[in-house]
């Protein structure tokens, strides 16, 4: 492990030399400066990881070794040393931006302690960076797998928009990639710096869904032994994604409305309203219009949330980006050993319907990584339903009508075909349709079906 460098400036030779080889003794590499000036000359020489100076010196003085410190490095934390009689200066240099100060005489371990907390500090300081930096690149726009047009289109609409603080609606199936396209936004975005707050509205039990979204005062219900900050309140000064918005009760819309126009959260059993400055990012795989006919959804916080409107395409309408994602899945599973697949696997991949979109595409390749016996991935690492021939259109539908047909209605009918023809057990009919039991499920709960 690399040894902390110091910077030590103290124009008291004795002193400066029982500091050095303390701090040398204790792991540190130090460089020792014996005036502010040579101190400053170091500094522009060398990276060090804390500064160590005393404040009352000939010529450059502490005091200004920190000033012109701060102005090139402001998070480089910096320790004064100071007389008992000289302890206001060193007050002040706090105000000024020094980590903290020592008063002479003291005790190399006094020193010391003080030198880890601040060298602590500056690791913390510098994770933390590295980290905004790795979630940053990690939801760039750039990380949506995907060459297509329809891909291409969407990514630079989010864009345009990210730059503003318009509130987003963000459309499309399960597992297409609405909650990365919402991170992207807000990564992308003047709010990157504050924090990004995802809400599962169809997730959370309807009696704790409204204490999530606006949180709730002490004792406004049993069990609420403290006043707590709802999601709201923690993406102050962020963004807020209220994803599968279309399951939330329609009191509790009228209260997202209030939010969107007023900017400000009523806490369950509060009296005072709280002030939020968020952006609003909402998603759906519902078709929102007809959630509207059905009064299951407000029209005018549709108007509100609807103000840029983006949707995700399914994988099977972007057949020509599942080799890239294949290749990128590969890569994240396969992180110790290159891994291929083969023309037939690849093949197989790009014909099957995915009704559980990209998410199910990475779970499959998830799979075949663990399963395989090579490093290339064939037909038989693949589960059966994307090996399991079944019939094309063609196959179903003899004749279509001149005057059109409703798709909608197609599919239904087709669901209740599987239906009846599995005795009405779910499983069955969703291996029959070449789709999940959840999906199945959402799909009679979209058309109404018992």
């Amino acid at each position: 492990m690399k040894k902390p460098s110091i910077l030590l400036i103290d124009d008291d030779d004795s002193l400066r030399r029982v500091i050095e080889f303390s701090l040398t003794d204790a792991g540190h590499r130090v460089r020792a400066a014996a005036s502010g000036e040579e101190g400053l000359r170091f500094f522009e020489q060398d990276a060090f990881d804390a500064v160590v100076t005393d404040i009352t010196m000939p010529g450059m003085g502490g005091m200004e070794v920190l000033a012109k410190i701060r102005e090139r490095d402001p998070g480089l934390p910096v320790i004064m040393i100071t007389a008992y009689g000289t302890i206001e200066n060193a007050v002040s240099a706090m105000r000024q931006g020094a980590f903290d100060y020592i008063t002479k005489p003291f005790n190399r371990d006094e020193l010391r302690m003080t030198l880890d907390k601040a060298l602590r500090m500056r690791r913390l300081e510098r994770e933390n960076a590295e980290l905004r930096a790795e979630v940053a690149d990690r939801y760039r726009f750039e990380s949506i797998i995907g060459t297509s047009a329809r891909v291409k289109e969407v990514l630079e609409m989010a864009g345009r928009v990210a730059g503003s603080d318009a509130t987003v609606l963000i459309t499309g199936e399960r597992g297409t990639g609405k909650e990365l396209l919402a991170k992207g936004i807000h990564f992308n975005s003047r709010r990157a710096e504050g924090p990004f707050v995802a809400v599962n509205c169809a997730a959370i039990p309807e009696s704790l869904i409204e204490s999530e979204l606006f949180g709730h005062v002490k004792g406004a219900f049993t069990g609420a032994v403290r006043d707590r900050e709802g999601k709201f309140e923690l993406a102050d000064g962020g963004t807020i994604l209220l994803d599968e918005i279309a399951d939330l009760r329609i009191d509790l819309q009228a209260k997202i409305l209030r939010v969107l126009q007023e900017r400000m959260v009523d806490r369950v059993g509060g009296e005072k309203s709280v002030p939020v400055d968020v952006r609003v990012i909402a998603s759906t795989n519902r078709n929102l219009d007809q959630a509207i006919r059905e009064g299951k959804f407000r029209e005018d916080l549709y108007d509100r949330i609807n103000v840029i409107a983006l949707t995700m395409p399914p994988l099977r309408e972007r057949r020509e980006d599942i080799p890239l994602l294949v290749e990128h899945f590969l890569r994240k599973f396969n992180k110790d050993s290159p891994v291929s697949v083969s023309r037939e696997a690849l093949g197989l991949l790009a014909s099957y319907g995915w009704p559980g979109n990209v998410r199910e595409l990475e779970s499959v390749i998830e799979r075949a990584s663990v399963l395989r016996r090579s490093d290339v991935v064939t037909p038989a690492e693949l589960p059966d339903k994307l090996t399991r021939e079944k019939p094309g259109i063609e196959g179903i539908i003899l004749n279509l009508p001149e005057e059109g047909i409703a798709l909608e209605d197609l599919e239904k009918g087709l669901i209740v075909k599987a239906l009846e023809k599995h005795n009405n057990n779910q499983t069955r009919a969703a291996e029959y349709l070449g789709i999940t039991r959840p999906t199945l499920i959402y799909r009679m709960e979209k058309y109404g079906l018992k």
